[in-house]
């Protein structure tokens, strides 16, 4: 669970509403991975995903550096806007 609190918080400092924001981690059908789940406002997907990808691709290099120091296991985290 605190993978998921990491990727809160780092998505919190991006988006202009940390209210608007929603990330819940869901079973993976592998026991080595963990799957997270990001909404976020359609107008804020920019700033959460960046330029060609990059501010996403941090924070899934953040979150997994996290987890191989705790927990060693695989982190798959999509972002999705409603």
């Amino acid at each position: 669970m605190k993978l998921v609190k990491l990727t809160q918080k780092i998505v919190e400092e991006l988006v202009e509403d940390r209210e608007s924001i929603t990330v819940k981690e869901f079973p993976s059908e592998k026991e080595d991975e963990i799957q997270i789940q990001v909404l976020v406002p359609e107008d804020q997907m920019g700033r959460v995903i960046g330029r060609e990808g990059r501010t996403a691709k941090a924070i899934r290099t953040i979150v997994q550096a996290s987890s191989y120091i705790n927990d060693n296991k695989r982190v798959s985290i999509n972002i999705d806007s409603y």
